[in-house]
């Protein structure tokens, strides 16, 4: 299938006075029509730039960018047909829903039938035709978001770029508006690219996450295959609350050996591993159990109490290990216990580079 917005190769270097920042580092995307993805990743990573450059409000250094499988490099962003949804949703507070919304299409001296036709169908099939007469001020989140979609819409735009538009609101009001985007995609099938730091926002509406780190795409696909099967230990690291669990270990006689422990051999790595290679052995919290039948063997070191789960970090040698225990035992500081996972539930990344060995392997043959 030809990608509906593509990045290929792209570079981009930020100049301030004496000091050069390079934040997009050959980085590649390929998004499909209709694909609702969502790029994630720490603050300051160059997520907005990406937004920016597909946009064509910012130019790459190196590479290109593709539109409906055209090059669109020295493109204008208004022959782009993108629409851009900022953090603030940049509606006009003294202005009606009905002229936000119609706004592109005036500037553009679209004759007034036409436009007031193009605003009531857009109106209708995001269901705010009844606040048409209201100002943003007496709007919900969710109300706001919809009207910035729809002046999105009206131009044309099936490229819908969004940059952290629900950061401003509280958390319940969140909730709810993320629901009602992910139901406008639903509705709508409009290919939107959502950028992030916000980890539930991501796994909750993508169809599709990217992870950007380092100036490249470290992981991208379905979000719990992401999770599941991270590409690499910082993404393993990084994705989850609490994160995976990332120790060194080592294979000896077919086995993961995690300092004096032997852990087994999850079966997906079996083939492919070598015996006395280091590795790093990750383990997602909610993996494991505390249980008088675990192969690790710790002292609890801190519990973080969340009401329905308590997150026990347990001492293992030099490592710390949080295990999510969803039911009550009281535990106390200093306590000796067992921990328990099932092996096949283990990923294993590659020492030198971090790694995932199952994706190492495809890359190799």
């Amino acid at each position: 299938m030809t990608s509906y917005v593509k990045l290929e190769n792209i570079w981009k270097t930020f100049q301030e006075k004496k000091r050069k920042t390079e934040v997009l580092k050959g980085l590649n995307l390929d998004v499909e029509k209709g694909e609702f993805v969502v790029i994630l990743g720490p603050s300051g990573e160059g997520k907005t730039t990406i937004l920016r450059i597909i946009a064509g409000l910012l130019k790459q250094d190196k590479g290109h960018v593709y539109l409906r499988g055209e090059i669109v490099d020295d493109l204008p962003p208004k022959d782009r047909n993108v629409a851009m949804v900022p953090q603030n949703y940049a509606l006009y507070p003294f202005m009606s829903v009905y002229d936000n919304i119609a706004f592109p299409l005036k500037i553009k001296h679209t004759p007034k039938e036409e436009i007031r036709k193009k605003v009531l169908e857009v109106a209708k099939m995001l269901r705010i035709d009844n606040l048409l007469d209201k100002k943003p001020s007496q709007l919900s989140g969710g109300q706001m978001q919809r009207v910035a979609i729809a002046r999105a819409l009206v131009k044309g735009a099936d490229i819908i770029l969004m940059d952290e538009p629900l950061s401003n609101l509280d958390a319940q009001i969140r909730v709810l508006a993320r629901e009602e985007l992910k139901e406008l995609h639903r509705e709508l099938g409009t290919t939107i690219i959502y950028v992030t730091h916000d980890q539930v926002e991501a796994l909750s509406l993508a169809t599709k996450v990217a992870l950007l780190h380092d100036g490249i795409i470290q992981a991208y696909g379905p979000p719990m295959e992401v999770y599941r099967r991270p590409t690499n230990a910082w993404v393993g690291g990084f994705l989850g609350n609490p994160p995976m669990n990332i120790v060194k270990g080592k294979i000896v006689d077919g086995s993961v050996v995690v300092g004096n422990y032997k852990l087994g051999m999850p079966s997906d790595y079996k083939d492919i591993v070598k015996d006395g290679q280091e590795v790093l052995v990750g383990m997602r919290p909610e993996d494991l159990e505390i249980s008088n039948s675990g192969a690790l063997e710790g002292t609890v070191e801190f519990i973080e109490s969340l009401g329905v789960y308590n997150i026990i970090h347990v001492r293992i040698g030099d490592s710390v290990i949080r295990v999510i225990e969803k039911t009550y035992h009281g535990r106390e500081r200093g306590e000796k216990v067992k921990i328990a996972i099932d092996v096949n539930k283990i990923v294993l990344f590659e020492a030198a580079t971090g790694k995932n060995l199952l994706y190492l392997q495809e890359e190799r043959k």
